[in-house]
């Protein structure tokens, strides 16, 4: 997508626990879409934040701040223009929470890197993957905007 007027107004992306995937997405698409885009992340549950979430985005020169994972339950607006869902259970809760909503919802099937074992390299590796899948599934879906500013 190129055009502005073709970008959604708002996005919300949607994952179990509010802690890796859909942060790590949020962050991104907030660094690629303009400031007029509204931009927010949620979990079905609410996890603990991840420090290899932290790692991974500063090696993008991005940071989570003081941000805390929350559930969808917990957001002030809970209408987005889309819904990008990155684990089956967050696909089947979106569809059941907007079955009565004019609300686009797409289903990103993304791996969940806190499955893996092995060493502290072997597990930031599994994370760097899900952030450069992720920003590469927003790349082509949202199209780059250099002119984006970072928030």
């Amino acid at each position: 997508m190129t055009a502005a007027a073709s970008l959604p107004r708002s996005v919300l992306f949607l994952c179990g626990m509010n802690a890796v995937r859909s942060p790590v997405a949020e962050r991104l698409a907030r660094r690629l879409l303009p400031a007029s885009v509204f931009v927010d992340s949620a979990g079905i549950h609410v996890g603990d934040p991840d420090p290899f979430v932290e790692a991974v985005l500063a090696e993008e020169g991005l940071s989570m701040g003081e941000r805390m994972p929350k559930a969808f339950d917990d957001l002030e607006d809970n209408y987005f223009d889309l819904i990008v869902t990155l684990s089956p259970q967050a696909h089947h809760a979106a569809l059941e929470l907007t079955r009565a909503l004019a609300v686009e919802v797409e289903y990103w099937p993304t791996v969940d890197p806190t499955a893996t074992q092995g060493s502290r390299e072997q597990k930031i590796d599994a994370y760097r993957d899900m952030r450069d899948r992720l920003k590469a599934r927003i790349e082509e879906r949202f199209g780059q905007n250099p002119a984006a500013e970072t928030r």
